[in-house]
């Protein structure tokens, strides 16, 4: 008996568990339901408004998530609205420390900035609307933003809108606020203005990098429609951002070493001439680049003087510059190879020379393979890289060897190399793969094409004046990124727009699909530039 009881015990016990274990309790589904407005005060969307605060109440608690990049004004006011309060609440107050326009409708666009408290769940692009007039304007227009070059579209875009009525000068974007405005945040890539009023407009995006709704060419990238817009429409815009090529300028230069100048520029250097004077007598000067930044060196032959002036002209651009010499040590001169230990296909062996070159003795130079045979070679200096490149007849799965005898290499200074010994390999035809592109309904010629990586930097590029038919060889295997740029002024080179000019930047269409280039394959693809 006492077994029989010990057993229906254990029985129960079991049972109790097994029960607590199903009816254990459970946090319950989650809240994904965003915060409810419950009132207003005034009313969203009231005419006649007067007031100076506006009270936001909301059926849980709220907090608000960067609300100074979310929230948006539409027209942008002098003085920012303060909202508060930045800690949890049911309520939430804007207070307008601005004076208000006449007549006018305005949109308060919170975007993503209000949250419930617990979960996050935002309030998704919440608007509080009213108007100084007797109504609320109603109209709009939309539309999308592209990269006038890359792939990728920039996010925080602000897209304005500016009336056209006698005050309105093409100068308006660089100096005053637009009457209508929106933004396209951090996840859109298409805007719409809403409570606009029928009217014309010149259509403008911007990617403003001060946020005070001006336009900066120096920071800021812009898009624009060249025709000016009337409102009502029912078109769908788009505009392509880019950023403008700066009027050439120079920054005055500093003296860097005892034989060198540091020049910052502005714009395009490419047609820049200087000349450096120690008083009337002209100092023979060597222009280089500055590699990674807007600036040049200028190098000199080291020279006794006090006081040296430099002469800049670009184009209609001169300034000139006097500045004290200072006694500096000279550059070290020092050679490093640009190319890593595998060379590719079509790449040539550079060295890199930290002053410029001016003298090759081919004579101490020699190019050798793995079995130590000499291999005919020619080299090339680009003088404004400071970049010594060798063109050597390349076989596959081979090692060469570059060796510089001492005065092999001389510098402006007359400073010779000591001994060189670099070591360079070679992949096989089948590590590499081949890529012909056929290009369809080509509106006009020429045309620039490229492959970039997933970077958006141009691995290759290959230039057209007729051919549909483009080939790019011996490529590393990769999945690219394939581009067509109109080359409109058959310079080979994208030229971006300029607003006061009213010109768009040269247009550029992608290929909608990663291309895949594996070893030893040939990969032929059609390109549709119609699409």
């Amino acid at each position: 008996m006492k077994n029989k009881i010990r057993y229906i015990f254990i029985l129960l016990a079991l049972t109790v568990i097994g029960c607590a274990k199903r009816g254990s309790i459970s946090g319950g589904l989650k809240d994904t339901i965003a915060p409810v407005l419950k009132a207003s005060f005034p009313k969203n969307f009231s005419v006649n408004f007067k007031g100076k605060e506006i009270d936001l109440t909301f059926d849980e608690y709220v907090k608000l998530k960067n609300i100074n990049k979310q929230l948006i004004v539409s027209p942008p006011m002098k003085y920012n609205p303060e909202v508060s309060p930045l800690t949890p609440s049911k309520m939430i107050t804007i207070k307008i420390k601005d004076t208000l326009q006449e007549n006018t409708t305005y949109s308060f666009n919170f975007g993503q900035s209000i949250e419930d408290n617990n979960e996050g769940n935002p309030y998704n692009q919440f608007k509080y609307i009213f108007s100084t007039g007797s109504y609320i304007d109603s109209l709009k227009v939309g539309g999308a933003i592209k990269d006038a070059l890359n792939k990728i579209e920039d996010s925080f875009v602000s897209v304005m809108l500016y009336e056209v009525n006698n005050k309105f000068t093409d100068s308006l974007i660089y100096k005053s606020v637009p009457r209508y405005i929106t933004n396209t945040l951090d996840s859109l890539k298409t805007f719409k203005i809403d409570n606009v009023k029928a009217g014309k407009y010149l259509l403008v995006a911007m990617k403003d990098a001060n946020s005070n709704n001006k336009f900066n060419p120096k920071d800021d990238k812009i898009g624009f429609r060249k025709q000016l817009v009337t409102i009502p429409t029912d078109s769908v815009f788009e505009l392509k951002l880019f950023k403008e090529m700066l009027a050439f300028k120079t920054i005055k230069p500093v003296q860097t070493t005892g034989n060198k100048l540091l020049l910052g520029y502005e714009g395009n250097p490419k047609n820049m001439k200087v000349v450096l004077k120690k008083g009337s007598e002209i100092i023979p000067t060597i222009v280089t680049q500055f590699p990674s930044k807007d600036s040049v060196q200028v190098w000199y032959n080291p020279i006794k003087a006090d006081s040296l002036s430099l002469a800049i002209a670009n184009g209609n651009y001169n300034k000139s510059y006097t500045f004290k010499k200072t006694g500096q040590k000279k550059d070290t001169l020092i050679f490093s190879p640009k190319t890593s230990l595998g060379l590719s296909k079509l790449d040539q062996f550079t060295v890199y020379s930290s002053r410029p070159l001016v003298k090759f003795d081919s004579s101490k130079i020699k190019v050798t393979d793995k079995d130590s045979v000499n291999v005919k070679f020619t080299t090339s200096y680009d003088v404004y890289k400071q970049i010594l490149m060798f063109d050597i007849p390349k076989e596959p799965l081979q090692t060469y060897k570059f060796h510089l005898l001492p005065g092999a290499l001389t510098d402006y200074i007359d400073q010779k190399n000591d001994t060189l010994s670099y070591k360079v390999t070679t992949k096989n035809t089948t590590d590499y793969g081949n890529l012909r592109v056929n290009l369809s309904n080509v509106k006009q010629f020429p045309v620039i094409v490229q492959l970039t990586n997933e970077k958006g930097d141009v691995v290759a590029s290959e230039y057209s004046d007729k051919a549909t038919s483009v080939d790019f060889m011996f490529l590393d295997p990769s999945k690219f990124t394939l581009r067509v740029i109109y080359d409109a002024n058959g310079n080979k080179e994208w030229d971006s727009g300029n607003f006061l000019e009213r010109r768009q930047p040269e247009e550029v269409i992608y290929f909608p699909k990663e291309i895949d280039v594996r070893s030893n394959w040939d990969v032929d693809q059609i390109f549709d530039l119609s699409r």
